[in-house]
């Protein structure tokens, strides 16, 4: 008996480490839990930020009704009409070598004036209101010479009146243009472009000269 008795004591004293290793295996697993479930969390967002759908394009904006106008087929159609025009005509320049290395600074004056004046011509000036008039509705008038307009009808016809009705959107096409004019036709496009700087400067002026009549 007290053989068996030493045996079980024995026993016991032999079952008493696993217990703490029993605790142990169940902490490691809950702590692989617990990093499983966080780098599941982690993992989440990298899943909606991979989403590329166009459809996504206003989910997050109040602005729902002006974002139902975003015309983005028709608006990826001019601009690769833009970068394939352009591609064109870099590939020319190339080939007849007449791409500069720089520009001087009296041609970037020219081509920053002249283009903010031609955009405005064309988006804004009241005479040039029968170029956009197949794609825009007349609002107001917005003084010196200048008009609101909103683009109207659905489709090609709505892009371009976006395009065609503002100046900050007009700006890229014109600066396009002139600089091409400059490598194919400098002499001409000095000659236009000073044009436009002139009559940019003399707007300046009539502005001027309003609000001194005025004070």
């Amino acid at each position: 008996m007290k053989r068996r008795a030493g045996l079980a004591s024995g026993t016991d004293a032999l079952q008493l480490p696993a217990r703490p290793q029993a605790r142990r295996l169940r902490s490691t697993r809950k702590r692989a839990e617990s990093f499983d479930s966080i780098s599941m969390e982690r993992t989440q967002p990298r899943e909606t930020e991979a989403n590329f759908s166009i459809d996504e394009y206003g989910a997050k904006t109040a602005e729902k009704e002006e974002c139902e106008e975003q015309l983005l087929t028709e608006y990826a159609t001019l601009l690769g009409f833009y970068l394939a025009s352009a591609a064109i005509l870099t590939g020319i320049a190339v080939q007849q070598n007449r791409l500069p290395r720089k520009f001087g600074l009296l041609d970037l004056a020219l081509l920053g004036i002249a283009t903010h004046k031609l955009s405005r011509i064309v988006a804004k000036d009241r005479i040039t209101g029968i170029l956009r008039a197949p794609f825009v509705s007349y609002i107001r008038s917005a003084g010196a010479g200048e008009v609101e307009e909103e683009p109207r009808g659905r489709g090609f016809q709505r892009g371009i009146g976006h395009l065609i009705s503002c100046p900050y959107c007009m700006a890229p096409w014109c600066a396009t243009a002139l600089s091409f004019g400059l490598l194919f036709a400098p002499r001409v496009t000095r000659f236009f472009g000073g044009i436009l700087v002139s009559v940019a400067a003399s707007d300046f002026l009539h502005r001027a000269y309003a609000r001194m009549k005025e004070d």
